[in-house]
């Protein structure tokens, strides 16, 4: 074990001591008693993370009991909710930050193996990536979803907050009356109740055999939550012994299981910024173009919020992830997991108990998968979740509105009444209007830079009331969105992408269908105009400042491209 230089050397005495003055015991030493490290991910900012202690705690327990012996330390995460539209640029730098982290600690302590005790949005794929590089023993513990507010039949979360926002900006709602929602919208310790980015990527945590059956839709309050914390604790000091590793188990059929679950369930686009950097530090292969396949052939079964009215709890009362994998038992390849089973005897093994909240094949709610990539002379390629886009709206053209802040966007949605001809107000400012296609540059990992999610305008766009109006952006957007927002354009306007070179009036077209995305300008008129682009100044931190240099001529997956 890598831990046993530490335990006998008379070289490391002093490090013996160290580890002592923290707790540790002689017996703590024993050769056969491998150093697991907790990388527990609590803070009391994020719903979704305040429980995590509880559960690291059992988690350790769990490891104890199996003969190991657990060193904790914290890492930090960042709630996307509340940095929304503040301060967001910090939050997908946070996953490398994370991985690092991780890096860091393992590493530098010389332990045997690991558990992650995550929960959201970049917490979880940044402890995969790092799972990824060091090759080392680990399992994941995601804490679990929250559970809805149930009042009068409809179901309130924090993040039906957003859409609040736009009908207070869209005149449809009071401040007042906003204001009074607030105790409906608070749910209380979990990842916010849909299939948004988080539980989106606690899915696919599961399906990559990285964490046990059913943790990834067991609610956090759910008492089994900590049976399940306590079974990852022992399983990880299996793991140790066996010396299986991610490696083994985070292999190409993984991958393009999770992918396909994905398709399945209809999760957040962040899933295709996240899988296939998880997949690069474990050395293999997935880019965007296997996201499009995989959707062209995976129905879609599921209609959890945002896309639908089900939320994760019900999810986990029809049977959780393995009941999908039952559904889609024909299409996944086989790979194995963390529980010592392949992810073909879980697929084999689940049950469906709500044939509504999980459909059969032959009843899909959707003919394709959840995502899908479109391409044209705006974009190499831009993502969409497509099943959550009104019929009416899959192919869409219209006239330009460009913004290049969140700000400039929300100031320009019209209160009904308050506009003119062409989607100008009476005052003559800019406003958004029915048929408007909202273009967003610059907000890319380079541009912004942070490639900050789009949550506020989207739904602000849709609170007020808006039926057929269209957002493009080289950001990205957060699991919580829907309607027809195309994300991740690439080339990204700091790239000198084409998204750069469109002007407010230019006619955009969206043809979802047929993956097209394209502005009325011809090839001459677009190098004319990028000529002349001038980049927004913005202000950096030292971070931001080295996140925008890795990213310039880098693609937001990670790839070299030229403009």
């Amino acid at each position: 074990m890598r831990s046993d230089i530490l335990k006998k050397n008379i070289e490391t005495l002093p490090h013996r001591a160290l580890l002592m003055s923290a707790g540790l015991k002689g017996d703590d030493f024993d050769q056969d008693r491998p150093f697991i490290g907790v990388a527990n991910s609590y803070n009391d900012i994020i719903p979704g993370h305040i429980h995590l202690n509880e559960l690291t705690q059992e988690v350790k327990r769990g490891i104890r009991d199996a003969g190991g012996v657990p060193l904790e330390w914290g890492v930090p995460g960042v709630c996307d909710g509340v940095a929304m539209f503040v301060e967001m640029r910090l939050s997908l730098p946070s996953r490398e930050h994370i991985a690092d982290n991780i890096e860091i600690m393992t590493l530098s302590h010389s332990l045997d193996g690991w558990v992650g005790v995550t929960n959201c949005d970049k917490i979880t794929p940044g402890m995969l990536m790092a799972a990824g590089r060091l090759d080392l023993p680990a399992i994941m513990l995601t804490g679990g979803p929250m559970k809805a507010n149930v009042v009068g039949g409809k179901k309130h979360h924090p993040i039906e907050g957003f859409g609040v926002v736009g009908q207070v900006k869209g005149g449809v709602m009071s401040e007042e009356e906003a204001n009074k929602m607030l105790p409906l919208l608070a749910c209380g310790a979990g990842s916010c109740v849909g299939l948004f980015t988080a539980n989106t990527m606690a899915v696919a945590t599961e399906v990559l055999g990285m964490s046990l059956t059913k943790c990834a839709t067991t609610l956090a309050i759910d008492p089994e939550k900590k049976k399940q914390a306590y079974e990852t604790g022992k399983r990880i000091v299996a793991l140790v012994r066996e010396d299986i590793k991610p490696g083994d188990i985070m292999t190409k059929n993984a991958f393009e299981n999770a992918i396909r679950v994905d398709m399945a369930m209809g999760g957040s686009t962040n899933a295709v910024l996240h899988i296939p950097a998880i997949a690069r530090e474990a050395g293999v292969d997935i880019n965007v173009d296997m996201f499009d396949e995989i959707a062209r052939e995976t129905p879609n079964l599921c209609k959890i919020i945002p896309a639908g009215t089900d939320e994760m709890a019900d999810v986990d009362r029809a049977g959780g992830v393995p009941a999908v994998l039952n559904r889609l038992k024909d299409m996944i390849k086989d790979s194995l997991t963390v529980n010592g089973k392949s992810i073909r005897e879980i697929a084999e093994g689940g049950k469906v108990l709500d044939e509504d909240v999980i459909r059969p094949l032959n009843n899909a709610y959707f003919s394709e998968g959840g995502i899908a990539v479109l391409r044209g002379n705006i974009a190499n390629s831009a993502v969409i979740k497509q099943t959550a886009v009104d019929k009416e709206m899959m192919a869409h053209s219209g006239p330009a509105k460009v913004f290049y802040t969140e700000k400039e966007l929300l100031d320009a949605i019209t209160p009904y009444g308050a506009c003119g001809v062409a989607g100008q107000s009476l005052t003559g400012a800019k406003r958004i209007a029915e048929g408007d296609v909202v273009v967003l540059p610059f907000q890319g990992p380079a541009g912004a830079p942070g490639m900050p999610e789009m949550l506020t305008p989207t739904d602000a766009i849709m609170g007020a009331g808006y039926k057929k109006v269209a957002l493009i952006t080289d950001g990205r957007f957060s699991g919580g969105t829907t309607g027809p927002c195309i994300g991740h354009v690439e080339m990204e306007a700091y790239n000198g992408g084409a998204i750069g070179a469109i002007r407010d009036g230019d006619i955009i077209e969206i043809d979802i269908p047929n993956r097209k995305l394209n502005v009325r300008l011809s090839d001459a008129k677009i190098e004319e105009r990028l000529k002349k682009v001038e980049i927004p100044e913005r202000k950096l931190t030292p971070l931001l400042e080295s996140y925008r240099k890795k990213f310039k001529g880098v693609n937001c997956y990670g790839e070299k491209v030229e403009a």
